[in-house]
């Protein structure tokens, strides 16, 4: 005879991502109405927040913003002491950050009513997202993504972590934000390079699922290098939609081993360790799409003239498609081996998203490795 006892029960996500300028305005009512829903004077809430050190320096006001606007709306009490903290994928990479954010968040005792606001780009939001779901079993966690990448593709996303063991996003949560605010004056101020890095995840996710998208962004591809404001705010909001919609429509936490919006990841994730993260995430993605359209094309999937359009588009923008670390020598080759760790990262079943057409990925379970290195043979002669 056995006793069981079954329990299911669902829970219910929610929440939104606002585009606006100028978020600190005082004129500016968006965030200060997001933080009045609920609001009660029973319970006290606060607000913390963490800011990356180079958003600090190109904002210089912005820490004084950020007190007069709480002078004046003031329905959650602002935490006067900001933690500044570096940008980049050193804070994933030194645990004496995320340890620093927990040990403000209890010395200002945060509780799970209040909140921790990050704004930078998307290692800070990945860290502090990482380090307000550990508190107290999760504190709600505010992002205010700084960079083109965080804003269209990471920053709305539900992923939180740290670097841990040499692997990329080794310890994480799968916790959603509380609310995403996108102000498009942080990217007034970012490099061209930074600028054109994040429009990779763009051209990432309109290969897999908007060939409409796609095309735009073949159209606007002189105008997003010149920074038009109208042409980047279109792409950053369409970009979030098809990420949100990928969200809602499947596997939020990833419980299986199907990541479409993990197109040109795979050899991305190991590029960017082993060149110490010198190569910008989104360029390595630039180079991983490269890698996988070719390879996409070599085996069959995809046409010649369709595997040309889209290394010609990562050309207009002035990404790049290759790198001296990713040309595969041998067996032994890093970006080789970044396939097996794909593979563990995803659980087990090797699951990489290629291309059928613009617009329509294929998942596949196995890559030729003859194949691979073929298509980084070509890459990196650079007939294209």
């Amino acid at each position: 005879m056995m006793d069981f006892l079954q329990q299911s029960f669902t829970v219910n996500f929610q929440y939104g991502v606002y585009f606006t300028e100028h978020l600190f305005n005082t004129e500016n009512t968006v965030f200060s109405d997001f933080l009045a829903q609920g609001y009660t004077q029973e319970v006290k809430r606060k607000i913390l927040f963490v800011i990356d050190q180079e958003v600090a320096t190109y904002h210089p006001d912005l820490i004084s913003q950020i007190d007069e606007y709480f002078s004046v709306f003031n329905q959650v009490q602002l935490v006067l002491e900001k933690v500044i903290i570096p940008g980049g994928e050193i804070v994933k990479n030194d645990e004496k950050y995320y340890r620093e954010v927990i040990e403000v968040i209890n010395r200002n005792g945060i509780d799970r009513h209040s909140y921790v606001a990050a704004i930078g780009g998307g290692s800070v939001l990945d860290m502090v997202g990482y380090a307000s779901a550990i508190s107290h079993r999760g504190i709600k966690h505010i992002r205010i993504p700084a960079t083109v990448l965080s804003q269209n593709d990471s920053g709305v996303g539900v992923k939180n972590g740290i670097n841990y063991l040499g692997k990329k996003n080794f310890l994480g949560t799968f916790v959603p934000p509380t609310a995403v605010f996108n102000d498009f004056q942080f990217l007034t101020t970012l490099s061209d390079r930074h600028w054109r890095s994040g429009i990779s995840e763009a051209i990432k996710v309109s290969l897999i699922r908007d060939a409409s998208f796609f095309e735009w962004l073949e159209q606007n591809a002189q105008a997003l290098v010149q920074r038009d404001k109208k042409a980047m705010q279109y792409l950053i909001k369409r970009c979030a939609e098809l990420h949100l919609q990928h969200i809602a429509s499947g596997d939020p936490f990833e419980k299986g081993s199907s990541r479409p919006l993990d197109f040109g990841h795979w050899s991305a994730h190991k590029l960017e360790q082993i060149t110490n993260f010198e190569v910008f995430h989104g360029e390595a993605v630039a180079i991983g799409i490269a890698l996988d359209t070719v390879y996409s094309q070599l085996t069959g999937l995809l046409t010649e003239e369709h595997a040309n359009r889209v290394i010609q588009l990562l050309l207009n923008i002035g990404l790049p498609i290759t790198h001296s670390m990713a040309i595969i020598q041998d067996e032994n080759s890093p970006i080789l081996l970044g396939l097996q760790e794909f593979r563990e990262h995803l659980g087990g079943q090797l699951t990489i998203m290629l291309l059928k057409d613009i617009g329509k990925g294929e998942e596949v379970h196995e890559m030729d490795h003859d194949i691979i290195k073929e298509a980084a043979k070509r890459l990196s002669g650079s007939g294209f």
